[in-house]
């Protein structure tokens, strides 16, 4: 049974160079570079993934072609299952769950803007729909909705809702969260990620980590462990990395520019993001260099 320990990495969906096909070779050799970095678990299809440009057949097949590779490595896989439709995410719930994950990313109907009920009978009924860990998914700044601590509450009685990735960039709502229920916090925003784990939280899907995830990991074991000089010294080193893969452009459009820089090319982005302009890419070069990412291989 999954924990939800430690440090798990929002993998980049890998396209072809014209953004036209997924590249499945790349999710293989993505997660093989995961697991070397010793992290926890893989999270396919989730924002960094870039989801809502998938098909229905390329979400099943990344989905498929992540489960297997991870399998092989010993990692756990949390897909992102989420949709602003109800019955979309029960399909979608049911599926990752056929294809063998350890737990679904249940995100927080976007656009719709529901109330605060109409967001508990969403993932009540995702929760109802077959027996796989939910991880609920608070990111009020890509939905333009945010789950409430009473309805956290509320949901967490469900037995299939396990664990919650607060990236609502509040550092108050994981104390309430772990002092309330008994759901597993995790941070969805790096540069929060130790704080929230002064709160109480337990690890991060991570952005940084498909960069660093020695370092990412590291820091994560560091905390659990009662090491705080260490993981505040980790955090410190991360923290200009992990704000510039947040705020030099949209997620993954830094992230996917970085690995290219790097020889991880993970194909273009697809519309509607699009390529950076020259000084995104300068900012981009500085910064690994100044985080000595080296150029191949698993990051120092």
């Amino acid at each position: 049974m999954i924990q939800f320990r430690g440090a798990y990495t929002a993998l980049i969906t890998p396209f072809t160079a014209d953004g036209g096909a997924v590249d499945h070779d790349r999710i293989v050799a993505g997660v093989n570079r995961q697991a070397d970095g010793g992290i926890a678990g893989v999270v396919p299809c989730g924002t960094t993934g870039e989801t809502p440009t998938l098909s229905t057949d390329e979400y099943h097949r990344v989905i498929e072609h992540t489960i297997a590779a991870a399998r092989q490595r010993g990692l756990a896989v949390i897909p992102g299952a989420g949709s602003n439709s109800t019955a979309r995410a029960v399909e979608q719930h049911r599926f990752v769950a056929s294809a063998g994950a350890d737990a679904a990313l249940q995100v927080t109907p976007y656009y719709n803007k529901p109330s605060q009920e109409g967001m508990y009978r969403h993932f009540m009924a995702i929760a109802d729909s077959c027996d796989l860990p939910i991880v609920l998914y608070n990111i009020p700044g890509r939905t333009g909705v945010a789950l409430t601590v009473e309805t956290i509450i509320r949901l967490a009685a469900h037995p299939n809702v396990q664990a919650i990735k607060d990236a609502t960039g509040r550092i108050d709502i994981a104390p309430q969260v772990v002092a309330d229920t008994d759901l597993v916090v995790l941070s969805g925003d790096d540069p929060l990620t130790l704080p929230l784990a002064l709160g109480g939280g337990s690890g991060v899907i991570s952005i940084a980590s498909n960069l660093v995830p020695d370092r990412v990991a590291m820091m994560c074991r560091a905390f659990l462990e009662g090491d705080w000089g260490t993981a505040c010294s980790l955090h410190a080193r991360l923290l200009p990395l992990a704000r510039g893969l947040l705020t030099l452009d949209t997620n993954p459009v830094p992230l996917k520019i970085a690995m290219a820089r790097l020889g991880w090319d993970t194909g273009a982005v697809r519309l509607p993001l699009c390529p950076p302009d020259d000084s995104v890419v300068r900012a981009l070069d500085d910064l690994l260099e100044a985080q000595q990412v080296r150029a191949v291989g698993v990051p120092a």
